[in-house]
């Protein structure tokens, strides 16, 4: 057993993903563990919350587990078990951020402070974030993937019974990311830049991926973004490895969908696992992401989320 357990060498990897499991709806670790499973991926699921379903119906059932996160991390780590990339989505409590955040400390090393103070500072001179990395810092960088979606807020506000606690505590959960996926009302609160605006100028949408990067000096990438001046759609974002802003719109489908923001993480990571750019690997997320929606606009149970595995063509047709 210990043996399966270790690390993979290969194309595949090991993905800890702590995020809900609900019993009627298609999102969260049920959107996710298909995905991952489909782009070669072994995806380890440590649920956050039992849910009965979506929170969109308004009645639902929670069960917190709290108690058995902290049992399953405590055997994993008996086991040995070792994954190549940490994943965090929907948590309960600033107790989990905490238990998470741990997890995520003890298993990687985080840039040392005077990185952090020289981050911060050219950042804070100039518009460029940091010197291009030579191909010695890059080789050095972990191989342990860490994504964080601070899920807390959206629509310009944060969700029902979150409070500044929570905030605070995922600006240190985001602070271990090698990548972390606001959207643009997260990104907000998290920064204090631009709190509750759905739109922003391209100044401030800079200003706002800066002030997320100097939070863990590493990459971002803000979904839904909107720029007020062009009325344009984008995710917009900063790779740290190549020391590069980036912006890729998309059409705006004015329709809801449960776990959107689960398919957009998930193929994003997946991507990035198999080698490619972070701009390239958020081009193909919202690829699939705009063709998923696209299939199911019509007919969709905005509530249930999209059921991934039907469209198995649409993740595999890379463009």
């Amino acid at each position: 057993m210990m043996q399966n357990l270790q690390r993979s060498d290969g194309r595949s990897k090991r993905i800890v993903l702590f995020n809900d499991l609900p019993g009627y709806g298609k999102v969260a670790l049920a959107a996710m563990v298909p995905l991952f499973s489909r782009m070669g991926h072994f995806p380890y699921q440590v649920p956050t919350a039992v849910v009965s379903n979506t929170l969109d119906f308004g009645k639902f059932r929670i069960q917190d587990m709290t108690d058995y996160m902290r049992d399953t991390i405590r055997v994993w780590d008996e086991l040995g078990f070792d994954p190549d990339c940490i994943c965090t989505g929907f948590v309960l409590s600033e107790e989990q951020v905490e238990l998470i955040g741990e997890y995520i400390r003890s298993r990687k090393p985080r840039t040392n402070e005077r990185q952090r103070a020289d981050t911060a500072q050219n950042a804070g001179e100039n518009s460029q974030l940091r010197e291009t990395p030579n191909e010695s810092e890059i080789q050095n960088e972990s191989e342990r993937l860490v994504m964080v979606d601070p899920i807390m807020a959206d629509g310009g506000k944060l969700y029902n019974g979150i409070g500044m606690e929570r905030v605070a505590a995922m600006q240190r959960l985001v602070s271990y990311s090698d990548v972390m996926v606001p959207n643009m009302t997260e990104a907000g609160f998290l920064t204090g830049i631009c709190p509750g605006r759905e739109q922003a100028s391209a100044a401030e949408l800079r200003e706002l991926v800066d002030g997320l990067h100097k939070l863990s000096g590493k990459s971002v990438v803000i979904t839904s973004a909107q720029d007020s001046e062009t009325g344009e759609h984008l995710v917009c974002g900063y790779d740290h490895k190549m020391n590069q802003y980036f912006q890729v719109p998309f059409t705006f489908l004015p329709v809801r969908v449960a776990g959107s923001g689960d398919i957009f993480s998930t193929v994003m990571t997946g991507k990035l696992l198999n080698g490619e750019s972070l701009e390239t690997a958020v081009r193909e997320a919202v690829r699939v992401l705009t063709a998923l929606i696209r299939e199911n606009q019509n007919h969709l149970d905005e509530y249930k989320g999209i059921l991934v595995e039907r469209y198995w063509e649409i993740l595999d047709n890379e463009n």
